[in-house]
């Protein structure tokens, strides 16, 4: 592997837009399942359970281990070779696992380019879409670049979206078990 792919890949790694792009069809999915505008503004509750589904979409491999456990069907997820052999199919265990302390960041970006709606309801965020947040995502699931990535967030919603924040965690450490016993800094291979 040349030095300049692996400096791709972190350059991509570092780009916010990707991962915003990549939270609004998670967030776009969560919202399709809603039905009213209250619902629709409570699409996502709370920043964990946002970053534990989008665990799932980043890491394919671990999302087809969720289905397989609960009695779907992993091929569904359409995971390729290169997938699974990429430099972005590993992960690094860090603070309480494997999810990203950059998601405040995201969201109040996202937020302050009127896209998402954030609101505190006891201790939690709630997370929806705006209008503009539905037309960017719609654009979003059109452009074929992001067809993949739109239709492993409608299958990570469906799965795992009606589980509370807590289940869902529990749930991940069952399903994908070696990341409760890894120490930070390892490097997770699935």
């Amino acid at each position: 592997m040349s030095l300049r792919l692996v400096k791709a890949a972190a350059d991509s790694e570092n780009d916010d837009n990707l991962h915003l792009a990549r939270l609004l069809l998670l967030l776009g999915s969560a919202d399709a399942r809603k039905t009213t505008a209250v619902t629709k503004a409570r699409a996502v509750e709370g920043i964990t359970k946002l970053a534990k589904m989008d665990f799932l979409l980043r890491y394919p491999t671990c999302l087809e281990r969720v289905l397989a456990v609960l009695k779907k069907s992993p091929e569904d997820v359409g995971v390729h070779e290169r997938e699974r052999t990429s430099i972005e199919s590993k992960m690094i265990r860090f603070r309480y696992g494997p999810w990203d302390a950059r998601y405040r960041r995201w969201l109040g970006l996202l937020s302050s380019r009127g896209l998402v709606r954030l609101a505190m309801e006891g201790n939690t965020i709630v997370i929806g879409l705006t209008d503009a947040g539905r037309d960017l995502t719609e654009s979003l699931k059109r452009n074929p670049t992001f067809a993949e990535l739109a239709r492993r967030s409608d299958i990570t919603v469906k799965a795992v979206g009606p589980m509370s924040a807590t289940r869902l965690k529990d749930f991940v450490y069952e399903a994908v078990p070696e990341i409760t016993d890894m120490k930070w800094g390892d490097e997770i291979a699935i």
